[in-house]
């Protein structure tokens, strides 16, 4: 997960007061009102409101341009493998662990709370996790693995403020009060929160919530009756930690997806330090032909450094986990951010 700044215009079916947005607000509004005055009578809720603005393709478009076509939640490209879920940051519906919750209906069609996710990270669904210990992915493969539940579907846990039920004229000031634990890639920087097993003596792309400064430890709630334990080390991101488990961003097969990248920066990477050593060594050479071969081959590892640089940009898959990687490994790699020069003598 990466931070993304919601830029680009509104789309045209939520922009404005006259929009369809708009108008499906209000006719959300008179429904809930009319729900919440049939309980109030003792009778049953009823059935929920139609949202359909959230599925215009505009909203579509937009949200794949955002994002590169790429999962909001695990940066995985979603067109190779299934279509994408719209997905609500804030449930629409319903919330997990507030069973009189009737969803932020209010946010339903509001483009700041739509995000493009993948069907394993938005629909809840048996996966396979790692076990605690777990120390490479022959492990993972030869069972070292659990099956739980996981996908975020309607969990919104929040660790402070009031959770807004829409109750009051103004729902989006309630809304405001909320500190949620999850992770919004559009409203929070991810890196402080998760951070990716990128030094292990075999690559394997595990995710871990990150480490955070004393004091600032959070209890980790129950997410359903499978997903997460009661509490969180002390100095460990909750925030991270929870995202991790409702998102599932340590099922088996993404974590194989991520390493494989691993392994490829690992090749890069020693092929560029390589590959400066030897233009090192050419550069001191007396003889001219090899002198400009040691400029052929620093030339060479300065593309390989490049490539490297590249796989980290905000379009490519697993983004985030490769620039962590470089942030690693810049001392070892120092071609990998500052370009080697081989002058002639």
């Amino acid at each position: 997960m990466r931070h993304v700044e919601r830029t680009g215009p509104v789309p045209k079916a939520m922009d404005g007061p006259e929009s369809p947005a708009a108008r499906e607000r209000a006719k959300a509004a008179e429904h809930v009102a009319a729900q919440r005055a049939a309980l109030a009578r003792g009778e049953k809720r009823g059935k929920g409101f139609d949202y359909r603005v959230y599925k215009d393709e505009g909203v579509r478009a937009a949200l794949e341009r955002l994002f590169h076509g790429k999962c909001a939640y695990c940066e995985s490209d979603y067109a190779a493998q299934a279509p994408v879920d719209i997905e609500h940051y804030r449930p629409k519906s319903g919330v997990e662990d507030a069973p009189d919750h009737m969803g932020y209906w209010w946010l339903a069609m509001d483009w700041a709370n739509l995000l493009p996710s993948c069907i394993d990270c938005n629909r809840r669904r048996y996966q396979l996790l790692p076990l605690p210990t777990t120390g490479s992915l022959a492990d993972l493969r030869a069972g070292a693995n659990t099956a739980l539940k996981t996908g975020k579907e309607t969990a919104f846990p929040v660790f402070a403020g009031t959770r807004a039920f829409g109750l009051t004229p103004d729902p989006e000031a309630e809304t405001a009060l909320e500190r949620p634990y999850l992770l919004d890639p559009c409203r929070d920087d991810p890196g402080p929160h998760l951070s990716f097993l990128v030094d292990a003596p075999e690559p394997l792309a595990l995710v871990l919530p990150a480490r955070t400064a004393p004091g600032e430890g959070l209890p980790l709630p129950q997410i359903g009756a499978e997903i997460g334990p009661d509490a969180v080390a002390p100095h460990v991101s909750a925030r991270g930690a929870v995202s991790i488990q409702v998102y599932g961003l340590n099922r088996l097969g993404l974590v194989q997806a991520r390493t494989r990248i691993l392994r490829q920066l690992e090749v890069l990477g020693a092929l560029v330090i390589e590959a400066h050593a030897l233009a090192e060594d050419l550069a001191q050479s007396p003889d001219p032909a090899a002198r400009a071969a040691a400029r052929m081959v620093a030339d060479f590892a300065d593309r390989l450094a490049a490539a490297i640089r590249a796989m980290a940009a905000p379009d490519q898959p697993y983004s985030a986990m490769v620039g962590q990687w470089i942030d690693h490994w810049t001392d070892r790699l120092g071609p990998v951010t500052e370009e080697t020069h081989v002058t002639d003598d």
